[in-house]
């Protein structure tokens, strides 16, 4: 239970399971481990009253508390492959017995500034906030390949240029902010939603090491 009133808090999902690079969520990143970056910026961003690590692992838990979060012990059977975002933010505001805005950020997002924090903040009603990034190549351009021979999905679009293609974007995968009455009724994080566009060096995918030398490398053209 929390001990006084709380209008608004950080859920860092960071589970103990990583199997394409072990032990993700705490792995040096230039210097900390990735995840005290996403704490940095819940911290600095201001707008929290707190901001909470759940985890079904001991030691990443113990890695949030140094760098300032609260840990929260997440049962072992949503740590697993198939457990999606949305599950696990809910179980932590109904641990909390929170009411108000909780903000998903996750632990491997440290390209992230924390005024986009504050900006999604700012517009949060009675939907999800997410962080979004526009597609690099318009996805109108897309095919598949059936039978050896390409086969295009907008055939309607191949005569447009490119530059007047409409902007399409996808979710960055950074953060999503919403009422706590919002993540346990409404399952689709996307459908009518509002969006924190984010610049391309801001967002990448870290599903593997190269994702993470990459990281890296977009983080040292930002920051250093």
């Amino acid at each position: 239970m929390c001990s006084k009133k709380i209008n608004s808090i950080c859920i860092i999902p960071a589970r103990g399971g990583s199997k394409r690079i072990p032990k993700k969520n705490i792995k040096d990143f230039l210097g900390k481990p990735i995840i005290a970056y996403s704490i940095d910026n819940a911290i600095k961003s201001g707008i929290f009253d707190a901001v909470y690590v759940s985890s079904d692992d001991d030691e990443i838990l113990e890695v949030g508390l140094k760098f300032g979060a609260t840990p929260l012990k997440r049962d072992s059977k949503l740590s697993d492959d198939y457990t999606g975002t949305r599950e696990v933010i809910e179980d932590a505001i109904n641990k909390l017995s929170f009411s108000g805005i909780a903000c998903c950020l996750y632990a491997t997002a440290p390209l992230l500034k924390s005024e986009k924090l504050k900006e999604a903040f700012n517009v949060v009603d009675d939907n999800y906030v997410l962080s979004v990034v526009e597609y690099s190549y318009s996805p109108l351009r897309s095919f598949m390949i059936q039978n050896g021979k390409n086969e295009m999905l907008f055939k309607d679009r191949f005569n447009m240029r490119s530059q007047d293609l409409n902007s399409i974007y996808h979710d960055a995968g950074q953060f999503y902010f919403a009422k706590s009455s919002t993540w346990i009724t409404k399952h689709n994080i996307f459908e009518d939603s509002k969006s924190i566009i984010l610049d391309e060096l801001e967002v990448q995918d870290i599903d593997t090491l190269n994702d993470w030398k990459l990281a890296e490398m977009k983080y040292s053209l930002l920051y250093r």
